[in-house]
């Protein structure tokens, strides 16, 4: 289904190939509507260098995009010194500083030039920073005195208040706490112009007009918000694969047809040159000739239906998504109702989590969720007076942000069978392949793999670990992980029966761990239970 709205950006024949060869975008082309557009796409399929194209900060090496006016950008990463001001990152620093002369009684023309006609943009400046709820932030304050949601939050009031009509977000929440996100929220949708937004928070996605996605070198716009996307997705995807089905059985038919029809033509050869040696010899290579006939016609037509009906099977599997769902079961993770496994002490109350209880520890940033994990993992020491963890089991897991747990050189079977010594490889192997991981996969280097791959093989080797852990620790997962890795992840997670403590922001994929316990670390270190 394509948007209603009209376009805003068109791309044509997009093409980008590194120096090295390697090509990134190959002919992309389509268009985004005029209003909020949310661009999904597996890590790797070319989103952030497709929006550093549409924004004229990359230049592709063939095709063209055409835009109906400016367009403005926030990059995934804001890379500023920490001494600039608030103006800056606004983008009005120069003319506020002309303002700010003028209105000091340097009446040099260099200023109004500079100025134009933004005479009331301090005051539209201000404002726009406290729409967004960035009421306290003057725009002389460094940005090293922000945190990191306040100096996204800013950037994006900048590009309000500069006025494009044209705006594209790269990953806008990554790392925002809850009370940024919401803000975040409220700004898109009160956005006025087009707006395309790359993300996985399906929150913000479900706040969109149309879902776009980048998949296999082309470009396809669904009208409607993620979650319409994602059941219009299922319900083409049941019809696919019963499509696969029932050409695969038309495929085994066909052949075994063909199987049997040359043996019927080889038993009716066999009868014609044993009935051929009791007749004239010119009647016999006259009959020997009208079988040969009938028999080359009968082969042709059963080869072109086989032919036809593997023509059928390979166009149904390209409509069959690659991106399968892991279904694993995990029995040798249980862990008894009573079992205590760790330990959460705020300023002055504690958590004590056992059995298999989910628990997702939130709170602003800055206020030392990922300092309580590390202090519970032993990778740091407790802080005097301030909160504190303690693990009551050795068999805690850890799923780190960046993999970077993971032996680059090593393989995939290796990885995996350094955290469980005593299970055969074959066993590994067959492990491997619940998590996706078949064939040369398990045998190439961890190093070489996609990153989805890698995914899979952190996750497995955490699941597999024999003994398997009891309590496995999550540091705000849905940063670095598409959506694909994400419904893997939850996926995984569904069939471990131990407990979980995970810190994140994103309510939806909590939801989706089946949380029973939410507890809220606030500024003061207290930890506090409450129903989200």
């Amino acid at each position: 289904m394509s948007s209603a709205l009209p376009p805003s950006l068109v791309l044509t024949g997009i093409r980008l190939t590194h120096p090295d060869g390697t090509t990134v975008l190959d002919g992309i082309s389509g268009a985004f509507g005029a209003g909020r557009t949310g661009l999904i796409g597996a890590n790797g399929s070319g989103k952030s260098t497709l929006l550093r194209i549409l924004a004229g900060r990359l230049a592709p090496t063939a095709g063209s995009v055409t835009a109906v006016g400016a367009v403005d950008y926030l990059p995934q990463t804001l890379t500023l010194e920490v001494g600039s001001t608030v103006a800056e990152l606004l983008g009005i620093a120069a003319k506020l500083a002309a303002l700010r002369a003028i209105l000091g009684g340097d009446a040099s023309p260099a200023h109004f030039d500079v100025l134009g006609d933004d005479w009331d943009l301090e005051t539209r400046a201000e404002e726009a920073l406290r729409a967004i709820g960035l009421d306290d932030v003057a725009l002389d304050r460094p940005v090293g005195r922000l945190s990191g949601g306040e100096t996204v939050l800013a950037a994006l009031a900048g590009i309000r208040l500069r006025g494009a009509p044209i705006a594209l977000l790269d990953e806008p929440t990554n790392n925002l706490d809850r009370g940024s996100r919401g803000r975040l929220y409220e700004a898109v949708e009160s956005w006025r112009g087009a707006l395309v937004v790359v993300s996985h928070d399906v929150a913000l996605l479900d706040r969109m007009d149309d879902t776009a996605e980048l998949r296999r070198g082309s470009l396809t716009v669904f009208g409607g918000p993620f979650s319409a996307y994602r059941d219009m997705l299922a319900v083409e995807q049941a019809a696919a694969e019963q499509a696969e089905r029932t050409a695969k059985q038309t495929l085994a038919t066909e052949r075994r047809q063909r199987i049997e029809a040359e043996a019927k033509i080889g038993r009716r050869a066999k009868a014609g040159r044993k009935a051929a040696e009791s007749m004239p010899k010119i009647l016999a290579n006259t009959l020997k000739n009208s079988a040969e006939v009938s028999a080359g016609k009968l082969r042709g037509d059963l080869d072109a239906r086989v032919s036809s009906a593997r023509e059928a099977l390979d166009v149904a599997e390209r409509r069959v998504r690659s991106d399968d769902r892991i279904h694993v079961d995990l029995p040798d993770t249980r862990v008894p109702a009573g079992r205590r496994l760790a330990e959460l002490r705020g300023t002055s109350s504690s958590l004590v989590l056992q059995g298999p209880e989910r628990v997702a520890l939130t709170g602003p940033n800055g206020v030392g969720k990922t300092t309580l994990l590390e202090i519970l993992l032993g990778l740091r020491n407790p802080i005097p007076g301030r909160p504190a963890a303690v693990a009551h089991t050795d068999r805690v897991g850890y799923l780190t942000q960046r993999l970077d747990d993971l032996e680059d050189a090593a393989s995939a079977l290796e990885n995996v069978r350094a955290t469980a010594p005593a299970v055969p490889p074959g066993e590994v192997r067959n492990r491997l392949a619940r998590f996706l991981l078949r064939g040369d996969a398990v045998h190439r280097p961890v190093g070489t793999l996609s990153g989805g791959e890698r995914f899979r093989v952190a996750l497995a080797r955490l699941l597999l670990a024999d003994p398997p852990p009891q309590l496995i620790v999550l540091d705000e997962p849905t940063n670095n992980l598409d959506l694909a890795s994400l419904d893997q992840l939850v996926a995984a997670l569904s069939g471990y029966q131990g407990a979980l403590l995970v810190v994140s922001h994103d309510d939806a994929f909590l939801r989706r761990l089946r949380i029973t316990t939410w507890v809220e670390l606030g500024r003061n270190g207290e930890l506090t239970r409450y129903e989200p």
